[in-house]
């Protein structure tokens, strides 16, 4: 079992490896987005170079998340499936945070985070959705928003009882610090009143930019 385990959690991690942001910029426009904007491969940054290039790279690393978790759901069926599924999400997550693709530097694992654990915990994700539209409506921040939803996901995930295993929560909870601490920047933007909102232009939606 624990070789059927490390097996499928190398393939998590290499599918949430994939740079999507970094791939689609270069191939449609042929420029490298880490050299722009604030030099991230996800989403936020993305959409700058290209609106819908910018969707296609949200939905590709939700999707991607997903498709890890979804693998790992047809290929082992015993009863620990729920935990391993958990473990492989996990292991998706990391990999878009760091990529073996683009020597560890990638995005923070918002958009990945939501698609692996979607069939984990849909009532939480759901949740989580509308307390980011609700956040980012009202305050204008993208990263409030994404840091608001990190540290309340495996907190809602407890109190919704959506896990058969307590070892998940450990995994939620691993994942919840590793996207609050990839948003460290933004925080200290955040506390310092120099982080961009919605609809800034020029330098400070640069300095304030947030990785999806």
């Amino acid at each position: 079992m624990i070789s059927h385990v490390a097996i499928l959690a190398a393939m998590g991690y290499l599918l949430g490896s994939i740079p999507f942001g970094y791939l689609l910029v270069r191939i449609f426009t042929g420029q490298d987005v880490r050299a722009s904007g604030s030099g991230n491969i996800g989403a936020t940054n993305v959409a700058r170079k290209s609106p819908a290039l910018g969707i296609a790279t949200l939905l590709l690393d939700a999707g991607k998340g997903l498709t890890a978790v979804l693998l790992t759901r047809l290929v082992f069926t015993g009863v620990h499936q729920r935990l391993i599924m958990t473990i492989v999400a996990f292991c998706a997550v990391l990999g878009h945070l760091f990529p073996v693709w683009l020597k560890f530097r990638g995005g923070k694992g918002v958009a990945t985070s939501l698609g692996a654990f979607i069939l984990l915990t849909p009532e939480t994700i759901v949740g989580l959705v509308i307390l980011f539209l609700l956040l980012a409506v009202a305050f204008r921040y993208i990263s409030l928003g994404s840091i608001a939803v990190a540290a309340a996901f495996p907190l809602l995930a407890w109190a919704l009882r959506e896990y058969t295993d307590e070892r998940q929560l450990i995994f939620i909870a691993a994942v919840s610090v590793l996207v609050i601490w990839s948003h460290r920047k933004n925080i200290g933007r955040l506390a310092a009143g120099t982080e961009a909102q919605i609809g800034a232009k020029s330098g400070s939606e640069t300095s304030g930019a947030t990785r999806l």
